[in-house]
C-alpha cells in the first residue's frame, strides 16, 4: 500500500465522520419509544449501525478479536456486559459523564487495533466488558419506558447485530492476515476507530 492510497483512505475516512457526526445523536425511532415487538426489534437492530460511536467500538471489538485464537469468544465479554448496562440504565442507576465514557471507550479499543504488540487476552476481556457497560448504558437511554414486549426485542435486536457485526469483522481481518500489507491496514483501520472516538468527544464543543 503507497502513501497515496493510505492518504486516500484516511481522507474518506475523516470525510464520513465529518458526515455521519449527525447519527451520534439519532436512533432508528426517531426518538419515540418502540411500542411494538417489531419497533423494538428494529430499534435493536438498527441503534448500534447508525449511531457512529457505537459503530466504531464494534469494528474495533472485530479488529481486536482477529488477533487472538480465541477471538472470536471475546465480543461474548461486550455482549454481556451491554446486557448489564442496559439493565442499569433500566433501574435508573447514575452513570456521570456516560457519553464521554463512550467516546474514550471508543479511544482506547481503536488504540488496542492500531499498537503493533497485542495486549493480554485478560486485559483486552476487561476492557470489551467496559466498553459494553458505558455502550449498553448509553443504548439503553432509548428504551426507557417501554413495554416488555419491544424492550425484549430491543435487546435481541441488539445482540444480533452486534454479534454479526464483530464476528463478521474479526473473519474479514483474520482472512487479510496472510497479506504483505495486512498488518499496516488493519492498524490503519484501528487509527480510524480512535480518530472517531476522538471526534465523538470534541463534538459537544461544537454543537
Amino acid at each position: 500500500m503507497t502513501i497515496l492510497p493510505k492518504t486516500r483512505l484516511l481522507a474518506l475516512t475523516l470525510a464520513g465522520l465529518a458526515a455521519a457526526t449527525p447519527a451520534l445523536a439519532h436512533h432508528p425511532m426517531g426518538g419515540m419509544i418502540p411500542a411494538t415487538f417489531t419497533q423494538g426489534l428494529l430499534s435493536g437492530l438498527g441503534h448500534p449501525v447508525i449511531g457512529l460511536d457505537h459503530l466504531a467500538a464494534l469494528v474495533g471489538v472485530g479488529l481486536v478479536a482477529s488477533r487472538f485464537a480465541r477471538g472470536l469468544t471475546l465480543p461474548a465479554f461486550w455482549m454481556a456486559a451491554m446486557a448489564a448496562g442496559i439493565g442499569l440504565h433500566l433501574m435508573s442507576a447514575s452513570l456521570p459523564y456516560a457519553e464521554v465514557l463512550v467516546a474514550l471507550s471508543v479511544v482506547a479499543i481503536g488504540l488496542a487495533a492500531t499498537i503493533r504488540t497485542t495486549l493480554p487476552y485478560a486485559l483486552i476481556a476487561v476492557l470489551f466488558a467496559a466498553g459494553g457497560a458505558v455502550h449498553g448504558y448509553a443504548l439503553g437511554e432509548s428504551i426507557i419506558g417501554a413495554e416488555s414486549t419491544p424492550l425484549a426485542a430491543y435487546l435481541v435486536g441488539l445482540v444480533a447485530v452486534q454479534t454479526a457485526l464483530t464476528t463478521g469483522v474479526a473473519f474479514a481481518a483474520r482472512s487479510l492476515m496472510n497479506g504483505a500489507l495486512a498488518a499496516p491496514a488493519l492498524r490503519l483501520a484501528g487509527v480510524a476507530v480512535a480518530v472517531t472516538g476522538v471526534a465523538a468527544l470534541a463534538l459537544p464543543a461544537f454543537a
